[in-house]
């Protein structure tokens, strides 16, 4: 796909973009290499690196995966008429050439995969199409867990390069919705906010569909709470510097979201996120849950 990154102005012209639609040139392929900083001197780096590879391989995909066929003229206009997202995660009637790239994936991991990860995609390769379809059924609801959790996150990557092709293709197509803590591509959760560009907005990143869109600092994107939002940071560890990454709780729902600040050092929220389990260890022994899930995490730990 040769596509370009659009986003949507806010009025007045100045004002930062509401949606930042990704770019499927790069989205895959930074993240990957971010995936290979971090791994260097990190406790879990070879478990990064592999995710690199992962990566790697959606980008790859994603550059082959033909035209999808989006929703026509009618059914978007409906969507930004009652602001509701294009392509929804649990009733688009997704395109099966997001199982090809599931095979393509897999066939370019195995050579590089570790024991326990083969054992993995050999059982996703040998899936009939409506046993993966049950499981991407599953990984849409965000159901995450189960004896086969090891197969999910290669049903997740693929279904993250059919939507991220999507997102791209829709670009200015997509408006703001009235619930701000759900993707307004997909209505799918956050992986985690990511703090950027001039005046410093804030930005939730959809775990599905890569598409970025601004919610206000200090509001909880489960809530929407204002009040009782706290911040929690590791001191050191293998970020590039701490308080690089942060996650924002809420007091009203006990809830939490890593927020990711780039001039820190953090670079992606998929990656940083991953890169920083321990301190979702230290939120979830202070008892918060968090709100939003990293679709490459289940199974690969």
């Amino acid at each position: 796909m040769n596509l370009d990154s659009t986003t949507i102005p806010l009025q007045p012209a100045d004002a930062p973009p509401r949606i930042i639609t990704p770019d499927p040139n790069r989205i895959f392929s930074a993240r990957a290499a971010r995936f290979e900083q971090l791994a260097e001197g990190h406790a879990l780096g070879d478990w990064l690196r592999y995710l690199a590879a992962l990566t790697r391989a959606q980008h790859a995909a994603l550059q082959t995966l033909p035209t999808l066929a989006l929703p026509d003229a009618e059914q978007l206009a409906l969507a930004r008429e009652y602001h509701m997202p294009p392509l929804p995660a649990q009733s688009w009637n997704r395109d099966p050439a997001w199982r090809l790239v599931l095979r393509q994936i897999a066939g370019e991991l195995l050579p590089v995969a570790p024991e326990i990860a083969r054992k993995a995609l050999d059982a996703v390769l040998a899936l009939p199409d409506d046993e993966l379809e049950k499981i991407a059924d599953r990984v849409l609801q965000a159901d995450l867990y189960g004896d086969d959790a090891a197969q999910l996150p290669y049903v997740s990557a693929a279904l993250q390069v059919l939507w991220t092709a999507g997102a791209a293709l829709l670009g200015s197509q997509i408006v703001p919705l009235d619930v701000p803590g759900v993707c307004p591509c997909c209505g799918f959760l956050p992986v985690a906010s990511i703090v950027k560009g001039s005046g410093n907005p804030r930005y939730l990143h959809c775990a599905l569909c890569n598409t970025e869109w601004n919610l206000v600092r200090v509001k909880c994107a489960a809530c929407d709470a204002n009040e009782g939002i706290g911040y929690r940071h590791l001191e050191g560890g293998s970020i590039d510097k701490p308080g690089a990454v942060r996650a924002e709780t809420c007091e009203s729902c006990k809830s939490y979201l890593k927020i990711i600040y780039p001039e820190k050092g953090a670079l992606d929220p998929v990656a940083d996120d991953l890169a920083t389990l321990a301190l979702d260890v230290l939120v979830d022994e202070a008892g918060y849950v968090r709100s939003g899930p990293n679709l490459l995490l289940a199974g690969l730990g």
